[in-house]
């Protein structure tokens, strides 16, 4: 569990056919034939599918109507078992006879997995696992379950694993105890259904609303978007790093293409230009493998505060100039979640010297000293003292007053606090004004995030919108990202933790330290209010999936 994926692990992705949904999974092995088992509880069908081939089959073409609405399903001594609604039945593998109730519970129940005399259901309604004598029909204990959506579960030794669909993660809990082993972010969103292979290896269903243009020839215009159900399974490959408290998963080669097109809008006469874009920093998640200048010549590429800047150099720059520069890096991409815990935070030493004055100050119109702002970060924390259990406090009061809009400027947190909308940037601005006043170092990460379509390879995908997101530090340990808004998805909460400490493989982390972009002339820095860079210059952001990798091992393999 805790080492690289074997390079035997397949990579291959199962999509039947005809599913419009996919719940349950379980691996039957007879002889040398391996079968996967799956519940479409939207039909009602048992399938049955060629993990090589994805080829497949309706087991229950008779008894049908008593699986829709299924979701947990388990092989037991040659019997199927499997959840719906409130009930838990089970029938002959062979589906020779209709399946029989076995047990009744008072709330809706998700997943089960049976382990020798012991059932395991999980329930959202009540956000538990619970625990039943599969002979008696007794509740022995339960557990609380470690995220808010629908979960899945499978049993692998000791352990219990689960899928939770909000928190776009899998588990992995102590068998006994129910305490979080691991938790590990999916590379898709909305994971329904999990198991393990007879090699091993971990496969996650997946279930997704896809658009489309639909060509319709009775409408005018003929385009229209449509929505259509997407249900496929996926191996679920990550390494966790022990020393470094962080898990990684499923990752992807990625070429990312910034360029720069220069095109004054107003008269200007700049001499000795030297203008400057940092490439992708290199973190525990991400790493350049090549680079390559678009358009113009580097000039040089230098290091600034430990990162890597691309230099560009022009004699000078006036109205009528026009060039295309930027750069081409091939990265490679995975999801990060790390593992460090409350228990892991106390007794730490204090900020570094130097950190107060950096990352506690209000350096980017933070309104720090307003009083809705220093109102709020008092209100936010309580008399909490445990750095991570702050950083959650606060996240989670922000998203209690703030919901999503995009605008097109970014107003200071006081205004946007008030107003109770904001853009990913408000969302940042407020985090980093409460935490600050908290006393706890952060600072902006982000830029952009590649569309998150891993299935799509080999061609240009363009991101709609830059993006932000924010570092907090914890002395001892190091910095921690956490999203801005995206773990906002509704209103007053429960909300998910699927990016408190964690990122998706799509996030592209630039510059940190150091501004992003920027130029000079003659060896001076330009005053924005006499010219911006969005007067002189129109960015153009580009990303190709190239491959899916394997955590840990640093390779691409063929999907």
């Amino acid at each position: 569990m805790l080492a690289a994926p074997s390079a035997s692990a397949t990579l291959k992705t199962i999509r039947p056919l005809a599913a419009a949904s996919l719940q349950g999974l379980a691996f039957e092995t007879a002889g040398e034939k391996t079968r996967l088992l799956a519940l479409d509880s939207v039909n009602g069908y048992l399938l049955e599918i060629d993990p090589l081939t994805s080829n497949t089959q309706i087991l229950n073409k008779q008894y049908w109507q008593e699986f829709v609405g299924a979701t947990g399903l388990a092989l037991v001594e040659g019997e199927l078992w499997f959840t719906s609604g409130q009930g838990v039945y089970r029938c002959p593998l062979d589906l020779s006879s209709a399946p029989q109730p076995i047990l009744w519970y008072d709330y809706p129940l998700n997943g089960l997995a049976v382990w020798e005399k012991t059932l395991y259901l999980t329930c959202q309604k009540t956000g538990h696992i619970l625990i039943y004598d599969r002979e008696s029909g007794k509740l022995i204990t339960r557990f609380y379950s470690p995220g808010i959506g629908v979960e899945s579960i499978a049993l692998k030794d000791n352990e219990l694993w689960l899928t939770d669909n909000l928190e776009q993660s899998v588990y992995c809990l102590d068998r006994a105890t129910g305490d979080v082993k691991l938790s590990i972010l999916t590379p898709f969103e909305n994971p329904s259904g999990l198991a393990f292979a007879p090699d091993g290896a971990l496969y996650v269903a997946y279930v997704q609303q896809e658009p489309y243009i639909r060509d319709n020839p009775n409408a005018d215009p003929n385009h229209e978007l449509h929505y259509r159900s997407r249900a496929f399974i996926h191996p679920l490959n990550f390494y966790h790093d022990t020393e470094g408290k962080y898990v990684l998963s499923n990752g992807f080669l990625v070429e990312m293409t910034y360029v720069e097109e220069l095109a004054p809008l107003d008269p200007v006469e700049l001499p000795e230009v030297e203008w400057r874009i940092a490439l992708p920093a290199e973190t525990p998640r991400q790493r350049i493998l090549s680079v390559e200048p678009i358009g113009a010549a580097f000039a040089e590429i230098r290091e600034e505060a430990g990162q890597k800047v691309a230099v560009f150099k022009f004699d000078a720059l006036a109205f009528e100039s026009r060039a295309i520069f930027g750069w081409r890096v091939v990265l490679e991409m995975w999801g990060i979640k790390y593992q460090l815990q409350p228990r892991d935070c106390e007794g730490i030493p204090p900020l570094p010297a130097g950190f107060a004055e950096r990352y506690l100050v209000d350096d980017d119109d933070l309104s720090m000293d307003s009083e809705i702002i220093q109102r709020a970060a008092k209100e936010a924390v309580a008399r909490e003292t445990n750095i991570l259990r702050r950083v959650h406090s606060i996240r989670n009061y922000v998203y209690d007053r703030l919901s999503y809009g995009i605008k097109p400027h970014i107003d200071t947190p006081d205004l946007a606090l008030r107003r109770g909308v904001g853009s990913c940037g408000e969302y940042v601005g407020v985090l980093l004004a409460l935490t600050r006043l908290n006393g706890i170092a952060c600072r902006t990460a982000g830029r952009y995030k590649c569309p998150p379509q891993p299935l799509t390879r080999n061609l240009p995908l363009e991101p709609d919108f830059n993006h932000v997101w924010l570092e907090f530090y914890v002395p001892g340990f190091g910095w921690l990202p956490m999203e801005s808004n995206p773990d906002d998805i509704q209103e007053g909460g429960p909300y998910p933790n699927r990016f408190f400490m964690g990122l998706a493989w799509c996030h592209a982390e630039m510059a940190k330290e150091i501004t992003f972009e920027r130029f000079l002339s003659a060896g001076e820095a330009v005053d924005k209010q006499q010219v911006s860079i969005g007067e002189l210059a129109i960015n153009h952001v580009q990303f190709v999936i190239l491959d899916e990798l394997l955590p840990g091992a640093g390779t691409a393999a063929n999907v």
